[in-house]
Formats: structure tokens, sequence, C-alpha cells
């Protein structure tokens, strides 16, 4: 049997999130949910260019990339696809530190592109 998250849209993100649902501020531009594994972590998922992308098909949402929870003691790694859980392996230190690596460097280069952007349209960084 697949785990599934229910969605909610919401003004705000509730103190004490239940488990089994993914609130979704639009506002904020932040998902967040319990963990799946059950142990009651929060997880935040930002959305914007550079972190997560949500997909609203009318009835069910998706997630991407996948949810690596590295900083949490139970190290849960899950996509969440139309409202679906799809666990993953465990990923090793050495390939957690690589995950991490590849995404501070596509992070520095989308905002070296934003700033060349911005510098092509005659806007100055102050």
């Amino acid at each position: 049997m697949r785990k599934t998250l229910q969605h909610k849209f919401v003004d705000d993100i509730p103190g004490k999130p239940e488990e089994g649902i993914l609130y979704i501020a639009v506002e904020w531009k932040t998902a967040v949910h319990l963990c799946i594994c059950g142990c009651g972590n929060k997880v935040v998922t930002p959305i914007t260019p550079n972190d997560w992308r949500l997909t609203f098909y009318g009835n069910c949402v998706s997630l991407y990339p996948s949810i690596g929870n590295w900083s949490f003691p139970c190290r849960t790694h899950y996509f969440i696809t139309k409202n679906e859980i799809e666990t993953m392996g465990k990923w090793s230190d050495s390939r957690i530190k690589q995950g991490r690596e590849y995404e501070n460097d596509r992070k520095k280069k989308h905002y070296k592109n934003l700033d060349k952007d911005d510098s092509s349209k005659g806007l100055k960084k102050e």
C-alpha cells in the first residue's frame, strides 16, 4: 500500500501541522508537512525557481525535486507525486555531501545569471 498526503491550500501554515497533510501557502511560496516516516519533524519546502516546484493538477499536487531530510535523525528521502509518496533508498554521507554541493552550485549559477539579467536591463544591484 502506498502512502498518500492530502493537500490543503492555506493562508498561514498552522503551528502544529497534522500528519498526512501537505499545507500550501501560496502567498508565502511555501509548502509544509510532517515527515512521512512519523518522526514528527516539520518539513518546510520553499517554492521558488531555485528550490521546489509545486504542480497543482486540480485534485492533487506534486513537489519536485525529491525531499531528502538529511538533517533529521530519520534521514527519510521521498518524492511527492500526485499526492502519493514514493520512498527512496537511504543515501550515504558521501552521497548527501555530493547532493548538497550540487544544489549549492546550482543556486550560485542561478543567482549569477539573475545578476547578468539585471545588468543587461540597466539595473544595478546596491
